[in-house]
């Protein structure tokens, strides 16, 4: 369906800009909110006689766009991630970090207004990101990704655990890394030769 815009509609486009949608979206979208009329020999009449108003203000829009390209263009954005020791990021800088860092320096915009070399930064270093303003305006904005200082500390090692008697019985009280013995063994009996209890006691005579 032919329809004339009768107001900026984001993404479709400008006040009067001729455009074709589905009938649906149309009745129960663009129309019920004055968004667009039907494309008639009566709308274009009418919007022939607002040429120029219409022109003034995307003359204004242009000169808007001009300023904030200039802006943005003055900005050095910094975003410290996590990082491992080769600079690959243990994330990802996307165009949504962009939007969030920008709406930081005061600066609103879409995601879809944001391009990036690779869809995302993986690593730490200096890039560039165009941001999309106003018909073919854009500004590069510098954007440096450095890496999150992340401070360890020393581990104590962990004490050996006490090992269990399978018998059930409490367990002996040890000390770290000495195996005890058990204190109730037996001592061990000598053996005794067979035979020892059969040797005559012969007498010794010095000659």
């Amino acid at each position: 369906m032919k329809i004339i815009l009768n107001k900026d509609v984001s993404p479709l486009g400008e006040e009067g800009d001729v455009k074709d949608v589905a009938k649906g979206y149309a009745r129960n979208y663009l129309f019920p909110r004055r968004l667009a009329l039907p494309y008639t020999d009566s709308t274009v009449k009418l919007f022939e006689s607002r040429r120029e108003e219409i022109e003034t203000r995307k003359a204004e829009k242009r000169k808007d766009a001009a300023g904030l390209k200039e802006r943005l263009e003055s900005l050095d954005i910094v975003i410290t991630m996590p990082a491992g020791v080769n600079g690959k990021l243990y994330g990802a800088v996307t165009s949504q970090t962009i939007v969030e860092e920008l709406a930081k320096q005061g600066f609103q915009t879409e995601r879809k207004r944001i391009e990036l070399s690779g869809n995302s930064f993986k690593s730490v270093g200096k890039y560039k990101v165009t941001v999309k303003l106003y018909e073919s305006a854009s500004a590069e904005v510098n954007i440096t990704v450095q890496a999150q200082v992340i401070k360890t500390e020393a581990k104590a090692a962990p004490a050996k655990k006490e090992k269990r008697r399978h018998d059930g019985a409490a367990p002996a009280e040890v000390t770290v890394g000495v195996e005890t013995s058990d204190s109730t063994a037996a001592a061990p009996e000598t053996a005794i030769p067979p035979g020892a209890d059969e040797v005559e006691n012969t007498p010794v005579t010095q000659e």
